[in-house]
């Protein structure tokens, strides 16, 4: 059995921490604040709140000890950047596992002293596949994304005053605008859980609603900069 810390609230480490508790693994949540917590408890999880940018909070809660697994779930990519230059220099023997939000950040996380860099939606890869390889999106693919290497899937949290509040999936132009392929959504408003955009019913977009995405860097970014409530970018016509 592995002891296993699990930093920075997101549905990536929700997804994760319930997949890891059927292999009876002893896990632990660890928030920034109390509301992270709460909400990790509300689903049956062992919870802590530190500062993780405290080193001595980071022993304090197993790391150079008891803990044989760290995953970095922050949001930012900054914050996993020094939580795994932290943990590297008090536990050389730990285990790092990160996300990466944009994908030229995984250099550094690397660097930092990561183990592995994962895809923040790598556990939905099947699923992802299936759809990806049906007809419908396969055309779409032919004229778009096709033959490009080097591809990545981001999440894209809608913010607050985006031009894409109080729109509809079936409005978005993103291989027109951006030559990028909308894997899916996650609906705040139905929970957590990502829908994916072939095959499933329409969806209102509010600001904290989460796209997922595939492209390339460079798109994936120029996207992310024009949906920012104080650009008015490239919007559907």
């Amino acid at each position: 059995m592995k002891h296993i810390a699990v930093f920075g609230y997101s549905i990536m480490s929700l997804e994760v921490m319930k997949r890891l508790r059927q292999s009876k693994n002893s896990l632990v949540f660890i928030g920034g604040n109390d509301a992270e917590a709460s909400l990790m408890a509300e689903q049956g999880f062992a919870t802590q709140v530190i500062d993780f940018r405290n080193d001595e909070e980071l022993k304090a809660i197993g790391i150079g000890g008891t803990v044989d697994v760290l995953f970095c779930f922050y949001p930012t990519d900054s914050d996993n950047v020094f939580l795994t230059i932290s943990a590297r220099a008090i536990a050389k023997d730990l285990t790092i596992i990160a996300i990466v939000d944009d994908p030229e950040s995984a250099e550094k996380l690397l660097a930092a002293g990561a183990d592995k860099i994962i895809d923040p939606y790598e556990i939905c890869g099947r699923k992802t596949h299936d759809r990806l390889t049906r007809p419908d999106i396969s055309n779409i693919l032919d004229h778009t994304v096709f033959g490009q290497h080097d591809l990545n899937m981001a999440q894209i949290e809608i913010p607050q005053g985006s031009y894409l509040e109080n729109t509809r999936i079936s409005e978005l132009k993103l291989s027109e605008l951006y030559n990028l392929i909308l894997v899916g959504v996650v609906d705040k408003e139905l929970g957590d859980e990502l829908h994916f955009a072939v095959g499933e019913k329409e969806h209102h977009l509010d600001a904290g609603d989460v796209l997922v995405v595939l492209g390339v860097a460079s798109e994936i970014q120029a996207f992310k900069t024009d949906i920012e409530p104080a650009m008015t970018g490239r919007q559907p016509g």
